[in-house]
């Protein structure tokens, strides 16, 4: 059996050249990765949606106008409909995946209860979807370089302008994206 390069709690960054829709210029934090393949919540994708058009849906009143303009996230193309939580792992919530003793996922619903009541994770990021691997599928794409990877860093996600977080993951590994495009004109 070859190595396996356990990425979770890294960063998943799109290489300049990757063309695919759902993850050009992505950065995306891998919650899970496993021999049988990897999950993650890409960080850097806003939609034009606001946690205030999800609680309203969900019926779910709002403690703060600061929380209902809070974007929510495309965090990949797998179960679009379904909300992802990134969080702090100050609390423990019905569907938790802890992934570090920082960071943690959550799916159920009582975290997004909390975080409209103003009693949620001081530090949460909302996604709709996720981005899925299939077993070896995330590790061939890393052996054709599609993407970089590296340790994730929490503000990042949680405190950086999220059209900065591309570059300041790549930052973490000291690489310039700007430099690996290929098309800056240079002779």
């Amino acid at each position: 059996m070859g190595t396996h390069t356990n990425l979770t709690d890294h960063f998943l960054i799109a290489m300049p050249r990757l063309e695919d829709p759902n993850f050009f210029h992505t950065v995306t934090y891998i919650c899970e990765h496993t021999a049988d393949g990897a999950m993650g919540i890409v960080v850097n994708r806003p939609m034009d949606l606001y946690l205030a058009d999800i609680f309203e849906q969900l019926e779910i009143a709002i403690s703060t106008d600061k929380i209902a303009k809070q974007s929510v996230y495309i965090g990949g193309p797998v179960q679009s409909d379904r909300g992802f939580v990134l969080h702090d792992s100050s609390t423990e919530w019905a569907s938790t995946l802890k992934v570090t003793a920082e960071i943690s996922v959550t799916t159920s619903l009582d975290i997004l209860e909390a975080i409209a009541a103003g009693k949620g994770p001081q530090h949460n990021l909302v996604a709709l979807g996720y981005a899925g691997w299939g077993a070896g599928q995330l590790e061939s794409e890393l052996a054709q370089n599609a993407w970089l990877s590296g340790p994730a860093a929490s503000e990042i996600i949680f405190k950086r302008a999220s059209k900065e977080r591309w570059q300041a993951a790549a930052d973490l590994l000291g690489v310039d994206l700007s430099l690996l495009s290929g098309d800056t004109g240079h002779a």
